[in-house]
């Protein structure tokens, strides 16, 4: 079964109705994974008795009269969160020896409690710390579309496996973009809601503080939204957890596009590759073509946000792992990250921290400035093509690590963003176009995208993938 022509509606009513059985579409992931995994390298560890043992117990539910609107939906989790009866390593050789989990964490307890049953968990850098999937313990995801390009990061195992139709749900977290940016490689439509619409909480902090965000990731943004709204509301033990919406989003996707929207190639902080930026241009003129106005308004943000988003990021890292430097674990930690800890651990002052969350305050302001013209705004996601698996991402045709810039600020500001892919470049690689939107509306984005795609029609343009 080929996960990537089939809704996670159609997928969870032909269950309930029992025309098909959650055993039937367990195994159908579990054979993907067999078959395509050895290849694609998405998932680092699966349990096959532990899930048909939980697809049959649905089964049973559903023979007794229960309904799951996500009955039988086969799902991978990030190997940054937990899954009961997994190990959570983190990416990271210091952890592959850990007990397993003994409980869900927040998010994927919602989703099992659906319905949807856990397949294994899917690969990531170490500890989500860069645009990449690879590690130590692992090795390299490779993206579906290309086999030498990288499907991004840090969710790229969970990228990579819907891409593949390996599972039509999986979770990601974003902390910078590492929901959209591997979205956006492998021509998926991936959101980032706002911080706390989907809550973290339980006993452990998350793992890059402030700007954490997790979420599930499915190929098409009305199966993502079917899914969100089984996982947004409020969580007790999240101290930022947004109150539940008022209604489902799904059924709000009408498709309808957006009247107004601004445009904003660079959001004035950076350049973009040519041919990036010519395709999103092609794309926002359709858009106008189809009757939206377009409000070209390019200068978002007096800065780049990179310097003050690395305060946090690295101030996090160094509460993490910091205390292993000087002792003998510390060889286990990726070579690449160590100095991304001892930034953190010897540059930044607390002064620094609560500087770039005044940082924070400014982003936000400018941009709320900005979405006084208009109610959404759009972006590229990335700068640069697809790295590739030893190298950086490419800007004009030359690799460089600044291949993404466009992302982590809008984790700084806490607005829901999303990436929607737009068309294939001359290597036959999509290009994704970010959707923002106003603070806590993420049902506008949801509803933007969803006409965007419409309009679209990736699937026609990716045919043959």
């Amino acid at each position: 079964m080929d996960f990537r022509h089939t809704s996670l509606a159609r997928l969870a009513a032909e269950v309930n109705e029992m025309s098909r059985s959650a055993v039937e579409l367990v195994s159908a992931a579990l054979a993907n994974i067999e078959r395509d995994n050895p290849t694609i390298n998405a998932f680092c560890a699966v349990d096959q008795k532990l899930a048909l043992q939980e697809a049959e117990k649905i089964d049973q539910q559903i023979r007794g009269g229960a309904v799951f609107p996500l009955a039988g939906i086969p799902f991978g989790v990030k190997d940054l969160e937990d899954a009961e009866g997994y190990i959570t390593t983190f990416g990271s050789a210091f952890h592959v020896n850990d007990p397993v989990a003994t409980a869900d964490s927040e998010l994927v307890r919602r989703l099992r409690a659906a319905g949807a049953v856990v397949v294994g968990k899917t690969n990531t850098p170490e500890f989500g710390y860069k645009g990449k999937t690879d590690n130590v313990p692992f090795g390299t995801t490779r993206n579906p579309w290309d086999l030498s390009r990288s499907p991004g990061g840090s969710s790229g195992g969970s990228s990579a496996a819907l891409a593949a139709g390996m599972v039509p749900l999986a979770t990601g977290s974003d902390g910078g973009g590492s929901i959209r940016i591997p979205a956006a490689l492998c021509g998926l439509s991936g959101i980032k809601t706002s911080q706390g619409r989907v809550p973290n909480g339980g006993p452990t902090p998350t793992g890059s503080g402030l700007l954490t965000v997790k979420g599930p990731m499915t190929r098409k943004i009305r199966d993502t939204a079917y899914a969100l709204d089984y996982c947004v509301g409020d969580e007790p033990t999240d101290i930022f957890s947004l109150p539940t919406p008022s209604g489902p989003w799904f059924p709000e996707l009408d498709g309808n596009l957006p009247k107004q929207v601004i445009w904003a190639p660079t959001m004035g902080i950076t350049t973009c590759d040519r041919e990036i930026l010519s395709l999103c241009q092609a794309f926002v003129d359709k858009l106008s073509d189809a009757g939206v106005e377009v409000i070209e308004h390019d200068q978002i943000w007096n800065e780049h946000p990179l310097a003050a988003w690395l305060v946090f990021w690295t101030s996090a890292r160094a509460r993490a792992q910091g205390h292993l430097r000087g002792t003998d674990e510390w060889n286990q930690i990726d070579e690449a990250l160590r100095p991304q800890i001892e930034m953190g651990l010897d540059r930044f002052s607390s002064a620094d921290y609560a500087v770039a969350i005044d940082q924070c305050h400014r982003f936000a302001y400018q941009l709320e400035q900005a979405f006084g013209q208009a109610p959404l705004m759009l972006t590229p996601v990335t700068r640069g093509h697809a790295p590739t698996l030893e190298g950086d991402g490419f800007v004009d045709g030359e690799q460089t690590p600044d291949w993404v810039s466009y992302t982590m600020g809008i984790n700084m500001t806490r607005n829901p963003a999303g990436a929607l892919p737009i068309g294939l470049s001359s290597e036959g690689l999509p290009i994704a176009m970010q959707v923002i939107g106003r603070q806590r509306d993420d049902l506008s984005v949801l509803q933007a995208m969803a006409a965007m795609e419409d309009l679209i029609g990736f699937d026609e343009l990716a045919q043959g993938f």
